[in-house]
């Protein structure tokens, strides 16, 4: 695979870019605020340019010439500006602007440039610092550390933000094994939200996968390799949520600043021409291409080799193993084994898209770990009253119904889409008005409940009951085999006002006004999982499951909705430790753990 980007390299700078069906190729480099146009050579499907001197910290684009025909492809303009796919760095955020997708409106003053890195250092390629059957901590940067205290300001906001002493002795209360950062990488907000007069804060609509969002890690790639340097020293690991599955393009009606003007097959198409929407966000990357997969693989091989990163979570999965269709052999899976800085990495799908046969939980390669949504449900179908003792003992031994004798599962309650686990007891529908769709959006169906009353009440009733509830749902998750995931707030009562799909919407975590008592129980609940913490990667084999009253489990109480309580007895000899749950109407605890 040739060295994509701008490489400074023996006083030189040489820049490659992939681009077969443009005629001609500028590079737009900028110093001292000048900028130069250099006319680029082709060299095979690539477009080449050397600078006889170091250019680091110097800013780039590319301006691409050819036809304007987008339905066959085409999006040739000198007008545009395009960002490389290649980059690390950027000078600003993307902002949305309906010039990006104008015919020959030039959109030099809108699009970010490159910034040129010196050569980068690498970091010791040391084993991950995670385990499975730990403890993973999903937060957003930005609202997870906007309103904290003790961060200061200049710092409130950011990837540094997480090395804060006072952040990391929270996650280290915790028992956390790693942080899973939402998308960090540079994004652009959907086309209609400006019109709402909203943004996107949670990341999910990319645009160069590697250049990390100035906002968010305004020093660059030392800003992140110093986090997960400190958050190494504390014993906690870093999964990075990378986006492959699209692009912040959009769809036809969408703008012109990256991929589309360079190299349109990058993107998955129908036999007609038209984009193929697997993804929901108006494209598809196509990873049957292999000039896609090179550019995925070579971003993860740059946050672990530059960065020092353990491991990624990769949002609608099935999309990287389509060619169209899912394949569980799919090349992209060989490749990243393959890769000597890959090859022992933690590995994340969320395993469905909205493709044909797009759910495909269970599916993966066995060394990697997957979002199991049947988890979330089944636990909060129990709970609510209309669950099964033996649906809730099959997802807390591992799923094994899903992923064999060897548990894949990331088993959680709630994710950064969707209820948060606070609003899971107080909600029984979703209230989405804010986000500007006619409460059109966000699942339908989340397997909630309310406790009497829709949202935030006084009824001290109400109150105790769902705390109870809470406390019940954080205790089985707990004590189920598999590896754990905790969104960051839920372990103090965090609520989006019902708002099941708050990425248009600034919610940061409220640090004052936490629910401590909670925290101090999600705390203890965690010391005596970590106590455990590689007997609970797996099931035990042998052992066994009995009554409230220690009588084995009849077929009956199996399958009776109202069964009060059962409790799984770990075999003679083990490290596994036991758990009992007991729930009374609508009031449950956790007795073994509580």
């Amino acid at each position: 695979m040739s060295q994509y980007g701008a490489a400074v390299t023996g006083g030189n700078t040489i820049f490659r870019v992939r681009s077969p069906l443009a005629t001609a190729m500028q590079l737009c480099l900028t110093e001292n605020g000048e900028e130069q146009r250099i006319a680029m050579q082709r060299d095979g499907d690539d477009w080449v340019a050397k600078v006889p001197r170091d250019l680091a910290g110097a800013t780039y684009g590319y301006r691409a010439d050819g036809e304007w025909q987008p339905e066959q492809g085409k999006w040739f303009h000198p007008a545009k500006l395009l960002v490389d796919p290649y980059a690390v760095e950027l000078d600003r955020r993307f902002t949305q602007d309906p010039a990006l997708a104008n015919f020959g409106v030039d959109t030099s003053d809108i699009v970010p440039r490159a910034v040129i890195q010196p050569p980068l250092p690498e970091v010791p390629l040391n084993a991950p610092c995670f385990q499975r059957g730990g403890l993973i901590y999903e937060l957003n940067v930005d609202g997870f550390t906007r309103l904290h205290p003790d961060v200061p300001d200049a710092q409130r906001g950011t990837v540094a933000a997480l090395a804060h002493p006072s952040v990391i002795a929270h996650l280290q209360k915790l028992h956390v094994s790693a942080v899973e950062l939402m998308p960090i990488t540079a994004w652009i907000d959907e086309r209609h939200l400006s019109a709402l007069g909203l943004a996107n804060h949670w990341g999910y609509n990319p645009v160069a996968p590697m250049a990390l969002d100035p906002g968010l890690c305004p020093g660059g790639v030392a800003e992140l390799r110093d986090t997960v340097a400190a958050l190494h020293d504390a014993g906690i690991g870093v999964i990075l949520d990378l986006v492959p599955n699209h692009s912040g393009e959009s769809d036809i009606f969408g703008g012109v600043f990256c991929l589309r003007g360079l190299d349109d097959s990058a993107y998955a198409h129908a036999p007609d021409g038209t984009l193929i929407n697997d993804s929901g966000c108006g494209n598809t990357l196509d990873f049957a291409q292999a000039h896609v997969r090179d550019m995925t693989v070579a971003t993860l091989r740059h946050f672990v080799r530059h960065c020092g990163v353990d491991g990624f979570r990769f949002d609608l999965a099935p999309i990287m193993a389509r060619g169209p269709g899912f394949d569980p052999a799919a090349p992209i899976f060989a490749e990243i084994a393959a890769d000597p800085w890959l090859a022992d990495r933690v590995m994340i799908a969320e395993p469905w898209d909205i493709g044909p046969g797009g759910y495909q939980l269970g599916n993966f390669p066995a060394n990697w770990l997957e979002w199991n949504d049947k988890y979330r449900d089944d636990v909060r179908r129990f709970w609510r009253g209309d669950g099964t003792a033996s649906t809730l003992a099959t997802r807390m031994a591992g799923s094994a119904d899903i992923f064999g004798p060897d548990c894949r599962s990331v088993n959680f309650l709630a994710a950064h889409d969707g209820f948060t686990l606070a609003d899971s007891v107080a909600y029984e529908q979703r209230h989405n008005l804010a986000n500007g769709e006619d409460n059109r959006d966000g699942h339908s169906e989340n397997y909630s409940w309310n406790n009497g009353v829709e949202g935030p009440t006084d009824n001290p009733d109400i109150l105790a009951r769902r705390a109870a509830d809470l406390r019940a749902m954080l205790g089985t998750l707990f004590a189920s085999t598999g590896t754990i995931m905790l969104t960051a707030g839920d372990e103090f009562g965090r609520t989006q006002q019902g708002n099941n799909n708050a990425y248009c919407q600034p919610m940061p975590v409220n640090w004052e006004a936490r629910d401590v008592a909670l925290e101090d129980h999600v705390a203890g609940l965690s010391a005596t999982r970590a106590a455990s913490l590689a007997a609970m990667a797996q099931f035990p084999e042998g052992g066994c499951w009995t009554d409230y009253h220690g009588q084995p489990m009849s077929d009956e109480q199996w399958n009776d909705p109202s069964l009060s309580a059962f409790a799984f007895h770990p075999p003679p000899h083990s490290d596994r430790p036991g758990f009992a749950l007991d729930r009374i109407a609508r009031t449950a605890t956790l007795l073994a753990q509580d």
